[in-house]
């Protein structure tokens, strides 16, 4: 059932100096009829902490794993759709870069791929809990929220052992449309694959070759969710021998196939994707380029 749903969303950049951690900072509001949900799906994307005042969401991926009635939501990279139910809320979201990951988590990303978390009770996020509890006041002050997050990271020492040069060598390759294999993503970064795949499993939570997939399949994605007037065949990627090879895809990574996809409303998502490509210039957090990467790898 579509449910009319208002919705309001502001993406905030991080201050220069944790910049190249995130993707955005972001304050969402909907607003649904007096014990009404609204439902809508995740595509696949990186870390994400969403802190929420009014409604929780119920959230899942496996549907006998919801996750409900939780304030504060972590969820790790992820590989397929996660799917989400909700009220009339107010909650910050804070994209996680794969280097704010190994930054600000730094547990083995593999270990928490496709993870829907309440991160009250999750250990590996149980740092942020000051924040979660922290980041509202009394009413509505976005200025004030935002400065909370800010200092809050800003708190946070750095760990040993922190590559940070691999780590965006390695995400900068990933993004470039024009790179297409494991083969190519090697010699463009210039360690050897067993060292990218220890990094892709530590930091970014997959192996390289289904980085590169996920890649191909969300820059398809995009291009549809922001002009479906270009139909399926119009938003594939380059990179996809055939549209078969796309479905296949498509049914790995969202569980559906694109023709039962595209009949479906998405509220939420679509008015999010459109004011993200507006103000930030990648509709989805896969798309964003790590700090200090090259324009031309987009």
């Amino acid at each position: 059932m579509s449910v009319e749903a208002g919705v309001r969303v502001r993406f905030h950049a991080p201050p220069e100096d944790l910049r190249r951690f995130f993707t955005t900072f972001y304050i969402t509001e909907i607003d649904t009829p007096q014990g009404v949900q609204v439902e809508d799906s995740l595509q696949p994307e990186w870390a994400n902490l969403r802190f929420f005042r009014g409604a929780s969401p119920d959230s899942w991926i496996d549907p006998d794993r919801q996750l409900s009635g939780k304030s504060f939501v972590a969820t790790g990279p992820s590989s397929r759709s996660a799917n989400f139910a909700i009220g009339t809320t107010r909650f910050w979201g804070i994209g996680l870069l794969p280097l704010g990951w190994a930054r600000f988590v730094g547990a083995p990303a593999s270990d928490h791929a496709n993870l829907i978390a309440d991160g009250h009770g999750h250990p590996a996020f149980s740092h942020f809990v000051p924040l979660a509890d922290s980041l509202f006041g009394p009413g509505p002050d976005e200025d004030a929220e935002k400065e909370r997050i800010i200092r809050f990271f800003r708190s946070i020492p750095e760990p040993r052992g922190f590559d940070e040069a691999r780590i965006v060598a390695i995400h900068a390759a990933l993004i470039d449309p024009l790179l297409s294999n494991v083969s190519e993503l090697v010699e463009r970064v210039g360690l050897s694959q067993r060292t990218i795949e220890r990094t892709c499993d530590k930091v970014f939570g997959f192996s390289p070759k289904l980085l590169l997939r996920r890649q191909r399949f969300m820059r398809s994605l995009a291009q549809f969710m922001l002009d479906p007037s270009l139909k399926w065949i119009g938003a594939i990627d380059g990179q996809y021998h055939d549209q078969a090879q796309f479905v296949r895809d498509f049914r790995e990574f969202m569980g559906l196939a694109p023709r039962e996809y595209a009949a479906r409303p998405h509220p939420v998502l679509e008015k999010f994707m459109h004011e993200r490509a507006r103000v930030h210039g990648a509709a989805v957090q896969t798309l964003d380029r790590p700090e200090g990467a090259s324009a031309a790898a987009s």
